[in-house]
């Protein structure tokens, strides 16, 4: 009869000190260079470690001392240049101030991201920085984390029924700005792509838009307040102005609630023949590293998703360093990148 073999066993501590015949905490001690342990004893300890391949849980030692050094990261898609340079922000003041980063995304849904949350719950996460998937509309995953005193720092997309701290970009001023540089190219027929509707930035963003149109007493059209879907890709902005275009709507610009949305946008206009900036001029947002890529260049809004990121990061390490912190709320500003996708012919 074959032998079964026998399940992989990682060595711990104990097992190190049966061999040698010493204490637990000789061992621990041995293997923190510990003065009070005498050199020969030293190597003994360190030498059978390296030959078991044995390394400190650095979880369970962080537990007795009631922080794992670890900070949760829910974003809700990583493979966005904008999301993923949050987390660049994040984790270079993680990194140096000694923390480790556990990094989940919801992939834009709801009950994943109550299950990645309770994850990094069970995971003694010593804070949770979050920005919320296009689906959320109940927050008491979250709440948890505040009844356990755990710093919770939202960024970006944040939730309007906790009171929390938080990271935001001004989307109310960025918005209006690119409404208004439109304007002054001239135009007067302005269509938004909008984002998703349960997510304040999009609500910030139409007001933005809304409020440049009454600035210059041009009336808001309902027709040009476009619906883009359920997601933030190239497709669909692509998919929206085929249909808007397909509807008889004709504008002569577009300001699309993000980038991708705005580029596929371009993308469809010149399908169907139409120039751009002279017929329609598009205004972008986020200034990703694409939009100098794309013919013609296309405008955006300044999204400082690494500055972002760090100032969440920063916010986290004030409240677990002064527990009396109160909350804090920081709104960081935006500028317009103006390039050919926006400049008419005068």
């Amino acid at each position: 009869m074959a032998q079964v073999p026998t399940p992989y066993k990682e060595t711990t501590i104990i097992d190190i000190a049966r061999e040698l015949n010493v204490s637990k905490s000789t061992v621990s001690r041995a293997l923190k260079n510990h003065r009070s342990i005498g050199e020969a004893t030293k190597k003994a300890v360190q030498d059978l470690a390296k030959k078991y391949n044995y390394h400190p849980n650095d979880i369970a030692s962080s537990l007795s001392k009631r922080s794992t050094k670890t900070i949760g990261v829910i974003v809700p898609l990583l493979s966005h240049y904008y999301f993923s340079t949050v987390i660049s922000g994040i984790e270079e003041l993680a990194y140096k101030s000694g923390y480790k980063v556990i990094i989940c995304q919801s992939a834009e849904s709801y009950e994943r991201e109550v299950i990645v949350s309770q994850t990094l719950l069970s995971s003694k996460v010593d804070g949770l920085l979050v920005s919320i998937s296009r689906e959320t509309k109940n927050y008491d995953h979250f709440k948890v984390f505040q009844e356990k005193n755990i710093p919770l720092i939202f960024f970006d997309r944040i939730c309007p029924d906790i009171e929390a701290s938080s990271v935001i970009l001004n989307d109310y001023q960025g918005a209006f700005m690119a409404v208004e540089h439109l304007i002054q190219q001239g135009c007067r027929k302005i269509a938004h792509f909008a984002g998703p509707p349960l997510l304040l930035i999009s609500q910030n963003r139409i007001n933005g838009y809304k409020d440049a149109l009454k600035a210059y007493n041009i009336p808001f059209e309902e027709e040009l307040l476009i619906d883009c879907g359920p997601g933030l890709e190239q497709e669909n902005g692509s998919e929206a102005a085929q249909r808007m275009l397909d509807a008889g709507i004709r504008p002569d610009a577009i300001f699309g609630f993000c980038d991708p949305i705005a580029i596929g946008v371009m993308i469809t206009l010149k399908k169907n023949k139409i120039k751009i900036p002279d017929e329609i001029a598009v205004v972008g947002f986020c200034n990703e590293p694409m939009d100098t890529v794309v013919e013609p260049p296309l405008s955006s809004l300044v999204q400082p998703a690494f500055q972002i990121g760090e100032t969440a990061a920063e916010i986290f390490f004030q409240h677990i360093q002064d527990k009396t912190v109160l909350i804090e709320k920081k709104v960081l500003s935006t500028e317009l990148i103006v390039r050919e996708s926006s400049l008419k012919k005068k």
